[in-house]
């Protein structure tokens, strides 16, 4: 079979101490403190552009709170989407169901929000500034009450991510975390909903793939 771009894309995770690899392991200690601090019952997480899942199904495999863990992962390579399938099967994670389809679309996420967890790794570096903003208003639609968001973005000049905390601040979430090593150009931020919920409309579509992080 030929090797996609995107799934191409995923063997720096593999190489200790390259930008993905590092920039993985902080995603996951802050969904392992989301999960840590949890309360009891179901845990609704959803992750767009899932890839592989390694963020998430990595955090579950051995988490105390992995049966309690809902989470629909939807990610469009069929390739990347059946090794993250094959990931939650082997790490007997019943809860995780791996959607190949659209995360741009509304349509992908019908009957999995409200959630606590928003995962949005891997895509305001691939996308206009425009639809990060309405990414970003869109997401007390996806969103629980006090439901935290993780994301990710490179800091490239021009360095987008103040304005990026700035939208969030905007639209009622409050900063948790921003994580941005001074040697490389990756960030993490973790944000608190603080809203009021939004009922999720379908038939939309928050961005579109322009360009590679």
């Amino acid at each position: 079979m030929t090797t996609t771009y995107w799934q191409a894309w995923h063997e720096p995770y593999d190489q200790p101490g390259s930008y993905l690899a590092r920039r993985l392991a902080v995603v996951q200690s802050h969904l392992r403190a989301v999960l840590d601090s949890a309360p009891p019952g179901p845990v609704r997480v959803v992750s767009l552009c899932a890839g592989e899942g390694r963020d998430l199904l990595g955090v579950l495999a051995d988490h105390p709170r992995r049966d309690d863990v809902v989470a629909r992962l939807v990610e469009k390579d069929a390739g990347n989407a059946e090794v993250a399938r094959a990931s939650a099967a082997q790490a007997g994670l019943v809860g995780v169901d791996v959607v190949c389809g659209d995360a741009s679309s509304t349509d992908s996420f019908v009957g999995a929000v409200p959630a606590d967890l928003v995962l949005l790794c891997g895509i305001f570096g691939n996308i206009v500034d425009a639809d990060i903003e309405h990414t970003v208003a869109v997401l007390r639609e996806f969103c629980a009450p006090g439901a935290t968001v993780v994301w990710t973005r490179h800091r490239k000049e021009p360095d987008l991510t103040p304005t990026i905390r700035q939208w969030f601040r905007e639209r009622n979430f409050e900063e948790v975390a921003f994580e941005a090593p001074e040697d490389v150009l990756f960030s993490v931020g973790v944000e608190r909903f603080v809203g009021e919920p939004a009922p999720l409309r379908a038939g939309r579509r928050l961005f579109e793939f322009v360009a590679v992080d």
